[in-house]
């Protein structure tokens, strides 16, 4: 009795495993469509009491046409006019707008479109040896004294965080990318299982090369 218990048990949970993900990633994508189209229904509206088309086709067209602009905009930025026309802007109106660079950068850094400012990413003693603890950091700049400069954000708002100098055998590079890692800092967290194995093998790697033949 106890193993059929048991045997239901895992089973039930093995089944919510597999389908909670899925369903939460539906809810989710469901949430950004209805946010999407709560957004264009005014433009949506417009089109359905024109032209008598269904909501689901209006909504297509209207989202078809908003890439469309969007792709139109990234063109003309592309040229030395649209590139001077936005700087003049952005510099002149859009700075000033409250949340505007925090957007824009957190934007930037999920589309991996600002690579420059973070180059490495990094598994950081920021207490040095006394203590074993390590945060997730990026480095952001290298002094030729021995030091590194590394910014550390904070969960869920990877924009805003502490910058520390580190000593560089205290910094420690992973193979990742700044696109993956600022996932993981999104996400609380999640995900960073690859750091650390990354960290252990590239640490047991330099005790071998340490060890006497």
């Amino acid at each position: 009795m106890i193993r059929i218990k048991r045997f239901i048990r895992t089973t039930i949970l093995g089944g919510v495993i597999v389908i909670l993900p899925i369903a939460l990633t539906f809810f989710f994508l469901r949430w950004v469509f209805n946010f999407a189209t709560g957004l264009i229904e005014p433009l949506t509206r417009t089109l359905m009491e024109q032209s008598k088309m269904q909501k689901f086709v209006a909504d297509f067209i209207v989202i078809a046409v908003i890439v469309l602009i969007c792709f139109l905009i990234g063109l003309v930025v592309k040229t030395r006019f649209g590139r001077f026309l936005f700087v003049t802007v952005e510099d002149k109106i859009l700075e000033i707008a409250p949340g505007y660079n925090l957007f824009k950068e957190t934007i930037k850094q999920l589309l991996g479109r600002d690579r420059a400012s973070f180059s490495r990413v990094a598994l950081v003693q920021v207490f040095g040896s006394s203590c074993n603890t390590m945060m997730t950091g990026f480095v952001t700049d290298e002094h030729p004294d021995g030091y590194c400069t590394v910014f550390v954000p904070s969960a869920l708002t990877p924009t805003s965080g502490l910058i520390y100098h580190v000593e560089k055998q205290y910094v420690h590079i992973v193979d990742a990318s700044v696109e993956d890692t600022m996932r993981i800092v999104i996400s609380c967290g999640m995900g960073s299982k690859k750091l650390l194995e990354d960290f252990v093998q590239k640490k047991g790697k330099k005790s071998l090369e340490k060890a006497p033949s």
